[in-house]
């Protein structure tokens, strides 16, 4: 078997303790308020502002014989550069304060995966940070898109506050099977372990941040709040 279907066989149990996350089934049917909305983005925007950074230390890590795995970050780098900035404008679309979350602080779950990865990547294997590129990206994939069109349609909020979502459910397929690729030429039994541990606690963290968010009502839109 190769690592990648490896790897999620072995976090299977944490990848659905994530999606059993009540807010998850709400957004795909439509059910969640803007506040839950701008709650999410602004979380979004508290991790994805460091997937940049992340990258950075952990291609610079890297030992010599990953040499092409530090080619692939690089070209990562150029096209997550930024990401963050979509966020913001979402919040905007939707009305709400995109500088206030810009200069706010994340819910403990979000501040405490984003800290356990740069943790991992100094402190034990840089390899750890593909770990969360799994959760983040095969969760993406998986509900991206459809909750975009369902909260768009319950909320009545133009396209313009759902680019990252979007873009994201059809960027990451791009990029999950770049990914699939990466993780089957890893070949060191303590880079696949590493990837596997790391996978395993952000499916956790993740979930917990999903359950940090507000269950608002499904009938509250921009309109309403106006």
């Amino acid at each position: 078997m190769h690592f990648y279907a490896t790897l999620q066989e072995q976090t299977q149990a944490e990848r659905d303790y994530l999606l059993a996350a009540p807010i998850i089934g709400r957004a795909l049917r439509g059910e969640v308020g803007l506040d839950s909305y701008l709650a999410f983005l602004a979380q979004a925007y508290h991790h994805v502002k460091h997937t940049v950074p992340l990258l950075m230390a952990c291609g610079a890590r890297l030992p010599e014989r990953l040499e092409w795995l530090r080619g692939a970050i690089a070209e990562y780098i150029e096209e997550e550069y930024g990401h963050q900035e979509w966020i913001l404008n979402d919040i905007r679309a939707c009305g709400g304060d995109a500088e206030a979350v810009r200069n706010g602080t994340p819910n403990l779950p979000t501040e405490l995966m984003v800290g356990y990865v740069y943790d991992r990547i100094a402190r034990a294997n840089p390899v750890s940070f593909f770990g969360m590129v799994n959760v983040l990206e095969g969760t993406s994939i998986a509900l991206a898109t459809q909750a975009a069109g369902r909260i768009r349609d319950s909320l009545d909020l133009p396209a313009q506050a759902f680019s990252y979502l979007t873009s994201h459910g059809s960027l990451d397929l791009e990029h999950i099977e770049l990914f699939k690729g990466l993780m089957n030429r890893l070949e060191d039994a303590d880079d696949q372990a590493a990837v596997v541990h790391t996978a395993r606690v952000v499916y956790r963290l993740y979930g917990d941040m999903f359950r940090s968010l507000p269950l608002g009502a499904a009938q509250e839109s921009r309109h309403a709040t106006a």
